[in-house]
């Protein structure tokens, strides 16, 4: 009798000794937080600001303000859920040596993940950063002042007026360290476990291709197909959570 899928999964993770786990939206959107490409998800809303005009125009940072205090009402709200745990317990146990991840949401440090083990390729909406000098600044006390009266926030080192969350912006260069230290994950991964993306945004969807390249196992586990299902070595079409949590034994 063949196995089912969640028992392929779990096969593969007690095969392996250095996992890296490669996350998108899917895995959040079981936390409340919808995927912005979905229907009822930002993009569908708003036109995306790109990173030009953030920096060219104080009118577009005033919007990325508005749209911030938006996506905040469930982002801030949202709990790691049953996938999360998953991911963490793997962690954990020291059978994961990192987790790449698209999203923005810190739900995997809100898990349990040890932060240096999270690799953000697009930034984290948790905190903001002045764009001079990098200071770091809390969100609470910019959306509250920028709710009273749409005051903009600026940076208390160094004055200036271009900060944003420290999230990657269309048309932004991503992270030259986090691309990187993901590259180095990769290349020294026995499996990789791509969970809740699409596969389609690039340069982020080339480490799974690059973890085939290199000779480790591929699974993707996602409620929808990918365009690398054709790569990989098992593939799960599945709620996460639960197949997750049941692939690696929680309770």
């Amino acid at each position: 009798m063949s196995q089912l899928p969640v028992d392929q999964l779990r096969a593969l993770i007690g095969d392996a000794q250095r996992i890296v786990i490669f996350t998108g939206a899917g895995i959040s959107t079981e936390s409340g937080i919808p995927d912005f490409r979905s229907p009822g998800g930002i993009w569908t809303r708003y036109k995306p600001i790109m990173f030009n005009d953030f920096m060219a125009s104080r009118e577009s940072r005033r919007e990325t303000w508005r749209r911030k205090i938006e996506t905040d009402k469930t982002m801030t709200v949202a709990k790691p859920n049953r996938g999360h745990q998953a991911v963490a317990a793997l962690v954990n146990r020291g059978l994961c040596t990192a987790v790449i991840t698209q999203n923005i949401d810190g739900l995997h440090q809100a898990s349990g993940v040890p932060a240096e083990q999270v690799i953000e390729l697009h930034g984290n909406s948790t905190y903001a950063k002045c764009l001079d000098c990098g200071t770091r600044m809390e969100i609470p006390p910019i959306l509250a002042a920028f709710a009273r009266d749409e005051t903009m926030p600026e940076c208390p080192s160094c004055g200036s007026e271009y900060v944003k969350t420290a999230t990657i912006s269309f048309g932004q260069s991503m992270p030259e360290a986090e691309m990187r230290r993901a590259e180095i994950a990769t290349n020294n991964c026995d499996l990789m476990i791509a969970i809740g993306s699409s596969l389609q945004v690039y340069p982020a969807a080339g480490f799974p291709i690059l973890a085939k390249r290199v000779g480790a196992k591929l699974a993707i586990l996602n409620r929808e197909p990918t365009e690398l299902d054709q790569y990989a070595d098992l593939v799960v079409n599945d709620e996460i959570g639960p197949t997750l949590g049941a692939a690696v034994g929680l309770n």
